[in-house]
């Protein structure tokens, strides 16, 4: 498949500040954290600076709302406006409506990117401001007890204590602790969490495809435990167009759950991670299927339908799907060998 039309797709969603949208969608046409993380994952092993200028924006937008961050290190948000924001306009400002912000998944993503570009040479800490920023935000995570917080979760939706929430601060707080002052006991307690919790995501869900960020790119769990999330999510929760989110899930829901099309590249690149390369094999084909000659991934098909919603191309499904089929090289001749 022809990997630069991918690159052309995402570029379409890059904006001038190094940021990018969700989607090209009028629903999407915003900046979510999470969704910046993911979608520059292709450019962590390349020499360009998409992932330096995605992370540059990023630092920027809390630079400008450091005040609020100054806030949330000494008293918990009680609302959700006083999270730090999930989802900006494109000029990286807040917007004032109603949303599910608490989502510690975001700000565990964002500083779990951070450290793994300095692990990959990429020049991502500009200057001593940056780094009290990344300071700030490990603070924000201790002053809100991420451990033991409900949050609105991964899928922006009802506020429980999500393993995923949990696990993604984890490897944050691991990624960072080379740049800035990381207590141990602040990581030890949200890995504590995951021991009682795992391999469960909620009190109301038994499994969610928002685990598998654990398994890739996380790497945070063993692997006896990184085999039961990928078995639970491909066995209860895998369909044809894509895997969905949880059982019982509305959105777009017209007669069954939707299929999220980036869950079949996930699944794969997890497999990469546990060295089963008969399945890597399997899942390729699979996100072969739904991936379009011109590389628009759609977020989702529609449940009941085998039609994708309007939200297509989707950033980080384009991204994830690009990861895990452009590398089939490698894998093909680890798997002959």
């Amino acid at each position: 498949m022809n990997g630069q039309k991918a690159i052309s797709v995402l570029d379409s969603m890059r904006l001038p500040n190094g940021a990018y949208t969700a989607s090209v969608s009028d629903d999407y046409s915003y900046v979510w954290i999470r969704d910046v993380v993911y979608t520059v994952l292709p450019f962590l092993h390349t020499p360009c600076e998409r992932y330096e200028q995605a992370y540059h924006s990023m630092f920027d937008l809390f630079r400008n709302y450091e005040w609020k961050i100054d806030i949330h290190t000494k008293k918990r948000p009680q609302y959700l406006f006083e999270f730090i924001h999930s989802r900006y306009s494109t000029d990286l400002t807040e917007l004032h409506v109603e949303w599910g912000h608490a989502q510690n998944d975001a700000i565990g993503a964002f500083l779990w990117g951070v450290g793994e570009g300095v692990r990959h040479g990429k020049k991502v800490i500009r200057d001593a401001k940056d780094l009290q920023i990344l300071q700030k935000l490990v603070h924000y995570l201790e002053c809100l007890q991420y451990w033991q917080t409900k949050d609105n979760g991964m899928w922006e939706e009802n506020m429980e204590v999500h393993a995923s929430s949990v696990g993604a601060c984890v490897a944050g707080l691991h990624s960072v602790k080379m740049l800035v002052h990381v207590k141990e006991d602040l990581i030890h307690k949200g890995e504590e969490t995951l021991r009682f919790m795992l391999p469960r995501e909620s009190e109301t869900k038994e499994t969610d495809l928002a685990l598998l960020s654990l398994v890739y790119p996380y790497r945070i769990v063993d692997r006896n435990m990184a085999l039961k999330i990928v078995t639970n999510v491909a066995s209860k929760l895998e369909r044809k167009n894509g895997v969905i989110r949880y059982e019982n899930d509305q959105y777009y829901n017209e007669g069954s759950e939707a299929e999220w099309c980036f869950g079949l590249p996930w699944l794969g690149l997890c497999y990469r991670e546990l060295g089963k390369m008969d399945m890597v094999h399997e899942y390729r084909l699979k996100t072969k299927r739904i991936v379009p000659d011109n590389w628009e991934v759609p977020e989702l098909y529609i449940g009941g339908k085998n039609t994708p919603n309007k939200n297509t191309p989707l950033a980080w499904a384009v991204a994830l799907s690009y990861l895990f089929l452009e590398e089939r090289e490698q894998d093909e001749i680890r798997h002959e060998a």
